[in-house]
């Protein structure tokens, strides 16, 4: 009788304490993130830098700076690009989505192009035709940002998207034809959305003004293939839905607006969310908010989302609707 009641109470305390066990929470294993695994039915990695499915690709890059091309592995190219495109002591998950945006353009101008217009590169360090580059600017952060991303690319329907950025968005991103002046239709992943761009940024780049010369505009003019004449105003005509500027009418010349900043100086014409415009005598004064072409992913978005917790995979897919973020290497 004592071992039944013995057994009794063992098993009452047993009943008690498996339902209380099953109702804590669940701990998350500590250790690193669980990364992605390689995905075998992703886009095709460009045969010129195929170094074998799952295995990273090798380069050649025209190094502008130096005038030689140089083989090297795709993951020993990218910090040099992430450290020429972005801040080396900016938030890492901002850090993230843009070396997962610069793998990805990389890979489909590979991929379009074929390589570059640099004989016997696949890839350059001229900004005018890919990414900056800046070897002297990359830190542990950045080789970090580079790791943590080893291999991940940005896709639409299986084929990597056009990786578009830009500097500060002015709250609204642009649709492609708008900001870019492209002849071909949005592609279906980009899309005009709110973009929570930090206080932190320039105020050169949150709102600026920049002054230049009838000349000056008549010339980026004339680089459109018109000739506007003499001018009294500069009238926009037509805007995009983000509000950007997309037409304007400067003399008897109508012109594209981004062909036409591009033409002009973007540096100094900072972006198409134009403000104010005014013609003084020779002076053209040219007012207006955001730096760059407005398109896909804002850098200073990017940082503030990292500031607020997001991910670098949430930080792309804010910016690029319906894509995913595959591995394509080891």
């Amino acid at each position: 009788m004592r071992k039944i009641k013995k057994y009794g109470m063992l098993l009452l305390i047993l009943l008690l304490i498996v339902p209380l066990a099953a109702c804590r929470p669940q701990q998350r294993p500590e250790g690193p993130e669980e990364q992605p695994q390689v995905q075998e039915d992703g886009p095709p990695i460009p045969e010129a830098i195929s170094q074998g499915e799952g295995q990273e690709p090798r380069l050649t890059v025209h190094i502008v700076e130096t005038g030689e091309n140089k083989e090297m592995d795709f993951e020993e190219y990218l910090p040099g690009v992430l450290a020429g495109e972005m801040k080396n002591d900016w938030p890492e998950e901002a850090l993230q989505a843009q070396a997962i945006l610069a793998r990805t353009f990389v890979m489909q101008f590979v991929t379009e192009m074929g390589g570059s217009k640099y004989e016997g590169a696949h890839v350059s360090t001229d900004i005018e035709e890919a990414q900056a580059w800046n070897e002297e600017e990359i830190n542990e952060r950045i080789i970090e940002a580079v790791n943590a991303t080893r291999g991940q690319v940005a896709v639409h329907n299986n084929e990597y998207i056009k990786a578009w950025f830009h500097a500060h968005a002015a709250g609204q991103t642009a649709m492609a034809v708008e900001g870019l002046g492209l002849d071909d239709e949005d592609p279906p992943y980009i899309h005009s959305v709110e973009s929570p761009d930090s206080k932190e940024a320039p105020e050169d780049d949150v709102n600026w003004s920049e002054t230049f010369t009838k000349a000056e505009i008549i010339q980026a003019v004339q680089t459109t293939g018109q000739d506007p004449g003499d001018f009294n105003s500069i009238e926009i005509i037509e805007t995009g839905s983000s509000g950007r500027a997309y037409k304007l009418q400067i003399g008897n010349a109508t012109v594209v607006a981004p062909a036409f900043r591009l033409a002009l100086d973007s540096t100094r014409m900072k972006s198409n969310q134009l403000e104010g415009i005014s013609v003084e005598g020779d002076q053209v004064t040219i007012s207006g908010r955001g730096y760059g072409h407005g398109v896909g992913m804002s850098q200073w978005g990017a940082y503030q989302m990292a500031q607020d917790g997001k991910d670098a995979e949430e930080i792309v897919k804010h910016y690029f609707k319906d894509i995913e973020i595959i591995k394509l290497w080891e």
